[in-house]
C-alpha cells in the first residue's frame, strides 16, 4: 500500500518502502540485527530489567495471568477491528501476544517494537515472519499507517504517556483502533510495581481523560481481573508485612493447582465481559479506542 514515514529528524513523510529519508537522507541505524530508531536506547535506559526477558519467555505460555489477558486481547480485536490488515504492538516483549495474533488473524501484517533489542531476539525465534524494530514510543516514526495499535502494560513504564497516546493517535489510520492494557488502581501499589519499574498504576477517570485528549473516542473499558481483587490485596497486604527479600517472578510461578483455579475464574470473568459488562474495578484494564 503507500504506506508512509514520517522522518524523526527532518519530519518529512517519505514511502514506508524507503529505506532512507527522501528529504534529508538519513537512514535509521541497525542495532543487533533490527532497524533501530531510538539506538540510544537499545541497551537499557528505560523502565524495565532487560534480564526479565528471558524469565518472561519461560513463564508466559503456562501462567494463567498472561493466557486470559492474550484471550481478552484476542477477543478485543475480533470485536472491534476485524478487519485489520495492518496491526503494530508496541512493547512486544518476548513476542507472546503477537504470536496469538498471528494465528487468530493469519492475514495481517504484524508488526512489533520494543525500546530493548534484547526482547526482539525472543519475539523473532516465535514470529520470524513480523516486522520487528526498536523504537521509542515517545517518537513513533510512522503517519496514518496501521488498522490498529496495541500497548499491552507498557503505558505505566513511560514517563510521557500522554506524548505515546498522541504519537499512537497520528500513526493509526484514521477510524483506526487503540488497544490498550494497564495495570489499575493506585491502591494496589506494591513491591511488584516497584520491581516491574510501574511509575503509575492507573484509575479509569484520568485514564479516559488521557485518552480522549489525544483525540480518541472510547469504543469500550472495563476493568478485568476483578474477582480476583482480595486475593490481590490480601498478597499485596502480606507482602508489606514480611522482610522477607522479595522475588518478583513468584508472582508467575505459582502452583499449578492455583494456576488452573485462577484460570478458571478469569474464563468466567472474561465470559461477562464479552456478554456486554463492564467491571468496576478489578487489577488491570482494558480500553478499546478510535482515531
Amino acid at each position: 500500500g503507500n504506506c508512509m514515514k514520517r522522518c524523526l529528524l527532518c519530519h518529512a513523510l517519505h514511502p514506508a518502502s524507503r529505506s532512507h529519508c527522501t528529504g534529508c537522507g538519513a537512514v535509521p541505524a541497525v542495532v543487533d540485527g533490527f532497524t533501530a530508531y531510538a539506538p540510544e536506547l537499545a541497551h537499557g535506559g528505560g523502565g524495565f530489567k532487560a534480564t526479565y526477558f528471558e524469565k518472561l519467555a519461560r513463564l508466559e505460555g503456562s501462567n494463567f495471568w498472561f493466557r486470559v489477558r492474550n484471550d481478552l486481547i484476542l477477543w478485543a480485536m475480533q470485536r472491534y477491528a476485524p478487519d485489520l490488515t495492518s496491526f503494530l504492538e508496541i512493547g512486544c516483549g518476548t513476542g507472546f501476544v503477537m504470536s496469538g495474533i498471528a494465528r487468530n488473524f493469519p492475514g495481517v501484517e504484524l508488526s512489533g517494537s520494543e525500546i530493548f533489542t534484547q526482547g526482539l531476539g525472543f519475539a523473532a525465534q516465535r514470529l520470524p515472519s513480523a516486522n520487528l524494530m526498536q523504537m521509542d514510543a515517545r517518537k513513533i516514526p510512522f503517519c496514518e499507517e496501521f488498522d490498529a495499535i496495541g500497548l499491552f502494560d507498557v503505558l505505566e513504564h513511560v514517563d510521557q504517556d500522554d506524548v505515546v497516546l498522541s504519537q499512537i493517535h497520528n500513526a493509526l489510520k484514521p477510524g483506526g483502533m487503540l488497544l490498550l492494557t494497564v495495570p489499575q488502581h493506585g491502591w494496589l501499589w506494591s513491591r511488584y510495581d516497584d520491581y516491574a519499574f510501574h511509575l503509575r498504576r492507573y484509575d479509569a477517570v484520568t485514564l479516559h481523560k488521557k485518552v480522549k485528549s489525544a483525540g480518541f473516542e472510547i469504543v469500550r473499558s472495563s476493568s478485568f481481573v476483578s474477582s480476583l481483587l482480595p486475593a490481590m490485596m490480601v498478597s499485596r497486604l502480606l507482602a508489606k508485612k514480611t522482610d522477607v527479600p522479595y522475588d518478583p517472578t513468584s508472582e508467575l510461578e505459582i502452583s499449578s493447582g492455583l494456576n488452573r483455579l485462577f484460570a478458571k475464574i478469569l474464563g468466567a470473568e472474561l465470559a461477562v465481559i464479552k456478554s456486554g459488562f463492564n467491571f468496576p474495578v478489578g487489577g488491570s484494564r482494558i480500553v478499546i479506542a478510535k482515531r
